[in-house]
């Protein structure tokens, strides 16, 4: 079929995956390494590796549905999901275990609106999400770990400890928003009762607090580059795996 996406042709990679041919290239080879994608018996996959990777980036850059997708690797729609559920999960960035005893982290919650109101409740954007706790080192702004969803009413003191993110990041130092009082986190000073206005040297702490702070809001202005954290339409664990698998792709675009 003339004109169906293709990984072996460099030109359609960029567009439909934001990667540049030589960082979309690491994808299959990683798989391949981390014996994520064996030869299975019985019928084989209508796409290689590489085309089945980039329908699944595809899928996450453009949102488009699955309907509008086949058509454009030349497969059936139950044949587009099943490659999805398959290797959505593969892609999935793993949490680090270790920290330098210097590293610093950012931690912020994001909403994603979630079709699947079994796993989404309606949230302060007035729409049924999902709240993700998402952990970013200071220096590098690589993603280190994302808690698994919760419902987006769920406010983000509750939600960095029962999604996981807590846990994963151990006892490593790091700051956070006002939202996160009583967390142990390092958050902004805030006036007392009766207090007119803080301290210099608070003020100064805040600011540089700030500074340091907005690192995470810039990863989720890349991170929602892919299209399917505005609108996910996956059911069940699928918005999970699509936000570790784009903090991989994340992390992909910063290496250059």
């Amino acid at each position: 079929m003339p004109g169906v996406i293709t990984a072996s042709e460099p030109s359609w990679i960029a567009p439909f995956t934001g990667l540049s041919p030589r960082q979309f290239g690491k994808l299959p080879t990683a798989l391949r390494r981390e014996g994520a994608d064996p030869v299975r018996k019985g019928r084989p996959w209508s796409l290689p590796t590489e085309d089945r990777v980039l329908s699944v980036a595809a899928y996450w850059r453009t949102n488009l549905t699955l309907r509008q997708l086949d058509p454009l690797f030349d497969i059936s729609k139950s044949a587009a999901d099943r490659i999805i559920n398959h290797l959505g999960p593969s892609l999935a960035l793993l949490p680090r275990k270790r920290f330098r005893k210097d590293t610093v982290l950012i931690v912020d919650g994001t909403l994603v609106p979630t079709h699947d109101h079994t796993i989404a409740k309606q949230s302060k954007n007035y729409r049924y999400s999902t709240n993700h706790q998402v952990v970013v080192n200071a220096d590098t702004r690589l993603v280190v770990a994302v808690g698994r969803p919760l419902p987006g009413n769920r406010n983000d003191c509750k939600a960095w400890e029962l999604s996981g993110a807590k846990d994963a990041v151990g006892r490593t130092t790091a700051i956070a928003d006002g939202g996160y009082r009583g967390t142990g986190l390092v958050i902004p000073h805030r006036r007392e009762r009766g207090q007119a206005e803080l301290p210099p040297w608070k003020e100064e702490h805040n600011a540089s607090h700030r500074k340091v702070r907005a690192r995470v809001e810039h990863v989720f202005a890349r991170m929602k580059a892919w299209k399917i954290l505005r609108d996910c339409r996956l059911k069940g664990d699928g918005v999970h795996h699509a936000m570790l698998g784009i903090a991989r792709l994340h992390h992909l675009t910063l290496a250059g």
